[in-house]
Order: structure tokens, then sequence, then C-alpha cells
């Protein structure tokens, strides 16, 4: 094996955790926002656990973080919580900082 082959693997193991801790910080930044949405909702403990999950899957069964601020928004909406889209996705963002942090992800 070549010096050139030895880095391109390891650049490629590097491009593969990379992506692998943007989608751990993703899930859980989709996590928290359905934790803190769940509270806007009233649900506490399984319920609570149960939806964040929901907002989680929100985010596998169609990719995009306006799939989530949209599902969560439409949620608060429903149940009478006067916070829109723009809101939610402040927290959105403000979750993934939190995420980041967290999993100790470089910014």
């Amino acid at each position: 094996m070549t010096t050139f082959d030895k880095r391109e693997q390891g650049f490629e193991r590097k491009f593969q955790h990379d992506q692998e801790l943007a989608f751990k910080a993703k899930a859980r930044r989709n996590r928290l926002l359905g934790l803190w949405a769940a509270e806007r909702l009233g649900l506490t403990g399984e319920a609570a656990e149960v939806y964040a999950r929901d907002v989680m899957a929100a985010y596998l069964q169609k990719p995009g973080d306006w799939n989530v601020v949209d599902k969560v928004a439409r949620d608060l909406a429903e149940q009478g919580v006067k916070l829109d889209a723009t809101r939610v996705r402040i927290e959105l963002d403000r979750f993934m900082a939190e995420a980041k942090t967290q999993l100790r992800v470089p910014r």
C-alpha cells in the first residue's frame, strides 16, 4: 500500500466519522426539540419521550430541518400553543448548538 493510499483511507475514515457525528448531533437536536415541544404541549414522562421519538422519526421519514419544524409547529398550533415556525426554528438552532456541545463536536 502506498503512502497515497494510506492518506486516502485516512481521509475516508475521517469523512465517515464526521458524517456519523453530524447524524448523531441532528438526532440529539431533534430529540431535545421534541422534549421542549412536549413540555409546551403538557406532555410528561413516557408521553414526552414518545413525542420526542416522533419528532426524531419525522426527520428520518423525510430528511430536512423544515420537515421537523413544520411537524412541531403544526402540533403546537393544533393544541392552541401560540408559537410559530420561526420560534421553533430558533429553538432548533439552539438545540443544535447544545447537541454539539453534549457530543463535543467541533463547531
